[in-house]
């Protein structure tokens, strides 16, 4: 499965980053983060985002045994959100493809 969030500011997206790291319930297991200043965004055609892949591990998901699956979420501004959009994420596929990727 894989769902977004899309924020307003960075620092609404870093405070939801800190409440998932922080929930007893979700096993964070890979995040990758194009956010970081770092990250070579002419990869990505100049898109942005935090991209966590987690399991969620509370009681209920261990009943229904489906603890170990992995869900990706993808945490967003809006701006960038907006760009996936329209017509933006076909542009980035045809981007991608041209690099074989």
């Amino acid at each position: 499965c894989r769902q977004s969030i899309v924020f307003e500011s960075i620092g609404d997206l870093c405070r939801c980053l800190g409440s998932i790291r922080g929930d007893a319930d979700i096993q964070v297991v890979r995040i990758k983060n194009r956010m970081e200043p770092s990250y070579d965004s002419t990869v990505s055609a100049g898109y942005r985002d935090v991209v966590l892949n987690m399991r969620i591990t509370s009681k209920r998901a261990v009943h229904l045994r489906v603890d170990t699956h992995v869900c990706e979420l993808q945490l967003m501004l809006r701006d960038f959100a907006e760009m996936k959009h329209d017509q933006g994420h076909k542009r980035y596929k045809q981007f991608r493809d041209t690099r074989g990727e």
